[in-house]
């Protein structure tokens, strides 16, 4: 056998894969042997079947057999021997005049090789890593809900700016009929709150749709409709007032802190504003890595320059896929996906340059503390190892999953080479102006 590689460009080269008998004959030939050992063909006893009829029976199919695994073995042992960096596949050239009869084949593949680049972390501008605080109106809005959700509801005999009503939406031809509770604070616009105030049970107060709220899922939750439904949805429809209350706030006692935090960890109103900041600044840090992880990606994207070989991987995709495309489509699915292809490549360079190793006990320990978290939420706080243990095993036996682990463990470790390396300035700001200047004013 004889493996040669013709470079066409730095992106594209060609293997050639020469195949002589030798290389094949022996195992075809012990193969034949097994077949005609086990052969059943009528007018012969088993075993007894002349070898001619069982090569002209089966001689092609196994040859071609065992010269395409030959072939596969060859091509990837070379590609590790020689360390070519390949992107996709190698795409077999096409060959409608194989002689199978020949006793020597040559085959060509094309490959795409991964280009040559460097990666600068520390441009001349600075990406902006946020440093989100929880400030006093958050924290104090956040003391009255905490005293709302356990407080006490008081009935009303008329509905208040601040009452809770219960009522039921209907639209006869759109056949709503929606029980709600909802406060006046949700609503759009002032004209909407002024209908209410006043009202009593069992009145009915017919409302119009458009621009009832200014958000649509506050308006698919009101009448139990789909996102498709809602959208431009410009109708009438009764509320029917069922109850009207009013929560009376909880008292910020020993008990309320108790009940929240457990026993004795919280003694006072000052510690539990204390405790509410820490808790909400360590979400805040997750949502402000989440962007600097988003920001720093697409910085490297944009800034990093290097060829890729598109004609390749346009036509590898073709095949690549469980189901065939045409050229058109594949040419779509390549523009859509160069960004990722980009960023995959510049991590992977990025992983190597850092000496980023992922271990199994790394996926294990994150599966575990992932694990621990959500049995907190639902109350569990201290969970034995052999659980935390067994449900890890569980969770890792889906290949899936530990994937996403461990491709979440690699994020973590980037995010700490960008806290690091990258040109970074820090910016302190509230939630409220945080979700404003990343997100819009919404």
């Amino acid at each position: 056998m004889n493996i040669t590689r013709e470079n066409v460009d730095a992106l594209n080269a060609v293997v050639k894969v020469d195949i002589a008998k030798e290389d094949y004959s022996d195992k075809v030939e012990k193969i034949l042997t097994d077949y005609r050992k086990t052969a059943n063909i009528p007018g012969f006893r088993k075993g007894h079947v002349p070898m001619g009829m069982v090569k002209k029976q089966y001689g092609k199919a196994v040859l071609v057999d065992e010269v395409n695994k030959l072939l596969q073995d060859a091509l990837n042992k070379y590609l590790t021997e020689e360390k070519l960096d390949v992107l996709g596949q190698p795409l077999p050239k096409p060959q409608d005049d194989i002689d199978w009869d020949a006793e020597k084949f040559s085959f060509e593949f094309e490959l795409g090789l991964a280009p040559e680049f460097e990666v600068e972390l520390k441009g001349k501008k600075a990406i902006t890593q946020y440093n989100i605080v929880a400030d006093d109106k958050m924290i104090d809005e956040q003391v009255e809900r905490i005293q709302k959700q356990y407080g006490k509801l008081v009935s009303q005999e008329t509905v208040e700016k601040d009452s809770e009503i219960t009522g039921t939406f209907t639209n006869e031809e759109k056949e709503i009929d929606n029980k709600v509770t909802l406060t006046l604070d949700k609503f759009e616009g002032k004209a909407t709150e002024k209908q209410f105030i006043g009202a009593k049970v069992g009145d009915v107060i017919t409302l119009k749709t458009k621009g009832l709220y200014s958000d649509e899922h506050e308006l698919m939750h009101a009448l139990k409709l789909s996102h498709d439904d809602v959208h431009g949805l410009d109708i009438e429809v009764n509320f029917t007032i069922n109850e009207i209350n009013k929560r009376e706030l909880a008292d910020l006692d020993q008990e309320l802190f108790d009940k929240l935090f457990g026993e004795g960890t919280v003694k006072s109103v000052t510690e539990l504003k204390d405790k509410i900041k820490e808790d909400a600044e360590k979400q805040f840090v997750q949502q402000a890595d989440q962007k600097l992880l988003n920001d720093v990606t697409e910085y490297l994207v944009e800034n990093t320059k290097f060829d890729l070989p598109a004609e390749f991987l346009t036509k590898w995709m073709q095949t690549a896929g469980e189901k065939e495309m045409n050229a058109e489509e594949a040419k779509e699915e390549y523009e859509k996906s160069e960004k990722s292809l980009r960023y995959q490549l510049i991590e992977g360079k990025l992983i190597e340059a850092n000496d980023i190793k992922i271990t199994m006990d790394d996926i294990k320990d994150h599966a575990r503390n992932m694990i621990k978290a959500q049995m907190a939420q639902f109350g569990q706080m201290n969970p034995s190892d052999k659980e935390l243990d067994d449900i890890a095993a569980r969770v890792l036996s889906n290949q899936d999953e530990a994937r996403r682990i461990s491709e979440q463990i690699i994020s973590q470790r980037l995010l700490e080479v960008y806290k690091e390396k990258a040109n970074l300035k820090t910016k302190e700001l509230s939630y409220e102006n945080f979700v404003k200047e990343v997100y819009g004013d919404k």
